[in-house]
């Protein structure tokens, strides 16, 4: 499964309180991401967080359209509150009030993938 990194630029000194956003995060109700049509384009298999002085990165692993899941997570309220939550702790503001601004902003985030590794997935 591909797994895709994003970045937040964080004020440092903030690490606990930034920490505290995400420690209630509310998952989505499906880890089904819709298409334009409405059909299955994908699915979020997990995600993960992490932080470090200025840097924090969330790590989604997920299966079908990237561009589908980043405009899934756009419109998720728990993804709109950590989004608002975070606004006083960047030292680069994100554009994520819209579907749009998100998305451009999820693809200006993303770190280059230099290799994924797996161990192979049992069939059945």
């Amino acid at each position: 499964m591909p797994f895709v990194a994003i970045t937040y630029d964080i004020e440092g000194g903030h690490e606990d309180e930034v920490a505290e956003v995400f420690g209630d995060f509310q998952r989505p109700k499906s880890a089904v991401v819709p298409g334009a049509g409405g059909e299955p384009a994908g699915r979020i298999l997990a995600t993960a967080v992490f932080i470090r002085d200025g840097l924090l990165v969330r790590f989604i692993e997920f299966e079908g359209d990237l561009e589908a899941v980043a405009r899934h997570m756009a419109v998720q309220p728990g993804v709109q509150a950590v989004e608002r939550k975070l606004k006083p702790y960047l030292s680069r503001p994100r554009d994520t009030d819209t579907v749009e601004g998100f998305v451009a902003t999820f693809k200006r985030s993303m770190l280059r993938c230099v290799t994924q590794l797996s161990v192979p997935r049992a069939a059945g």
